[in-house]
């Protein structure tokens, strides 16, 4: 009698042992994927990309996979690190420009140039395009989720007003890569790479006269307190950014994670990107004419044409120097 009660008590335990297990188990298979960038939670980069991907895959996972953001750097200051914090695993994700280590994206960075993007096609396209054939080299260590571009850069002064390439002959132009200050050089003024966290006080203290950049980034950076002429229409090119995961990480999922990141990632969070971007130019553009103290200047036909016939020979010159015909051919779809 005493032994059956021992071996039902004994039973009982182990059944009881292993609901607890059971349920202390089943959080163990959820996951927490580390995003980080080093803009401000407000930046368009939250609502067009982080956004769209961490509430998709939460979404898809019934909230077993998340991604948490860590803005303004807090996994490490220091925009041209990202793509480095990805690779080494610092953060899991992590979202950059390409152009401030121009060398090592040089193929991507095609996409940039003045007049690389025809007419009817969008940024995301050209780089999606091309990526398996010519780009995907250029991300050794990572898995790309998003890959896009800016809206048309535009030229933003302070206490200048631009029409003409003459206007910035011997100025000094800030760039975020080496492609715009290619750019800049061919219009006679001098380019100097900055993060885009830096603009606000160099153009404050006079460091810089000016930049080329999009127009969102007034927004984003609060470019209007210490700008104040805006130049729009020129033949500038654009600026690309990327989303990318540490391949590591990504292959060490469950299949049903794999398969949440796969569907909102890619082209179509890329997409999102830069339709995100373009809007936010637009409403910035808009909110500098209303303002009533910024001057913004529309290039007629021929401003425009006077610019052109400086900038876009340099895309000539530079696929021609890379020998990237056919770089610019897969992303164009020919």
């Amino acid at each position: 009698m005493l032994e059956n009660n021992l071996l039902r008590h004994t039973a009982r335990a182990a059944v009881a042992a292993g609901f607890a297990t059971m349920l202390t188990a089943a959080p163990l298979s959820a996951e927490t994927l580390k995003l980080a960038h080093f803009v401000s939670p407000a930046h368009t980069v939250n609502t067009a990309v982080v956004e769209p991907l961490a509430n998709g895959v939460a979404e898809d996972t019934n909230g077993e996979l998340t991604i948490q953001t860590y803005p303004g750097g807090e996994l490490g200051a220091g925009p041209m690190e990202q793509y480095v914090r990805a690779m080494q695993g610092v953060a899991d994700i992590t979202w950059g420009l390409q152009g401030y280590t121009s060398s090592q994206f040089s193929k991507t960075m095609v996409v940039e140039m003045p007049g690389a993007i025809p007419e009817g096609m969008t940024g995301y396209d050209l780089l999606w395009n091309a990526f398996d054939e010519h780009l995907a080299d250029e991300y050794p260590g990572t898995k790309p989720l998003a890959l896009y571009v800016s809206e048309p850069n535009i030229i933003i002064m302070k206490g200048r007003h631009v029409r003409t390439p003459a206007d910035l002959k011997g100025l000094k132009i800030r760039v975020s890569g080496t492609i715009a200050g290619s750019v800049v050089e061919a219009l006679g003024a001098t380019p100097v790479q900055m993060p885009a966290g830096e603009i606000y006080n160099a153009l404050q203290t006079g460091l810089i006269d000016g930049l080329i950049t999009g127009a969102s980034a007034v927004s984003d950076f609060k470019l209007d307190e210490v700008a104040d002429s805006y130049t729009l229409g020129a033949p500038l090119g654009h600026i690309s950014f990327y989303l990318v995961m540490n391949q590591a990480r990504y292959d060490g999922l469950s299949d049903e994670f794999k398969e949440a990141i796969d569907a909102h990632s890619g082209r179509e969070l890329s997409k999102s990107g830069e339709e995100g971007w373009n809007a936010r130019a637009v409403e910035t553009i808009q909110a500098l004419r209303d303002a009533g103290n910024n001057t913004v200047v529309d290039l007629n036909p021929e401003e425009v044409e006077a610019f052109a016939e400086l900038t876009l020979p340099v895309t000539e010159k530079l696929i021609a120097e890379m020998g990237a015909e056919d770089v610019l051919a897969a992303m164009r779809g020919q």
